[in-house]
């Protein structure tokens, strides 16, 4: 493996995968592509969403909402979620099939009940931002390769802040799956995501290329 790089892993955690609240379809499936990718790096990073129970993004803490919903919170387009993740509860835990032992760094987010937070790096108003941009910059690391759920949401979000933050991004296409509130929602952000400079790749030609 190249110096200078790191492998983020976004949100494999139960809520998001089959049987959780918030399950995204094949969610589960990523999961071997990130036990698969982890022994090419020595700097391995999880996500993890952490709400508490009162948090505002959950639609049973608005009067007459459903999940779907899509409301202003503090002049931010908060989309109504079902209640996951919740803290220490067993839908926040890592997927049971997930290897965590290569994991250098768990990233909390979500934790303020009042702002949701998509990316590893910043909540949704850029308000706060987290200890990870400078754990990789203490570290060096100058390429960051993204995988996890959901493609459309939290994945895209760490992709975009990664690059306004001048990392390389690689977004492992085949290590995601996304939430698809509305039908061609991952294509979109796959399409935004090229644009901004991230680099689509699969883990076959990736593995190959460094094996």
């Amino acid at each position: 493996m190249k110096k200078n790089s790191a492998l983020l892993m976004v949100d494999l955690q139960n809520d998001f995968c089959v049987g959780g609240n918030l399950a995204v379809p094949e969610g589960d499936a990523v999961v071997s592509v990130a036990n698969q990718l982890q022994k090419y790096f020595d700097f391995v990073i999880a996500t993890k969403d952490w709400h508490p129970k009162n948090h505002f993004s959950f639609a049973s803490n608005h009067f007459g909402k459903k999940p779907g919903d899509i409301i202003d919170l503090f002049d931010i387009q908060q989309v109504l979620w079902p209640d996951h993740c919740v803290q220490s509860s067993k839908g926040a835990e890592f997927h049971p099939k997930l290897n965590v032992s290569p994991i250098s760094l768990t990233i909390y987010k979500g934790i303020d009940p009042k702002i949701d937070s998509y990316s590893a790096f910043f909540d949704n108003g850029h308000l706060r931002q987290t200890e990870l941009t400078d754990c990789l910059q203490k570290k060096e690391i100058t390429d960051i390769y993204v995988l996890g759920l959901a493609t459309d949401y939290c994945v895209k979000f760490t992709c975009l802040d990664a690059i306004q933050l001048g990392f390389n991004v690689f977004l492992i296409e085949d290590g995601c799956r996304g939430v698809e509130l509305n039908p061609g929602d991952c294509k979109k952000a796959l399409a935004e995501l090229q644009k901004v400079g991230v680099k689509i790749i699969h883990s076959n030609h990736w593995i190959k290329s460094v094996g």
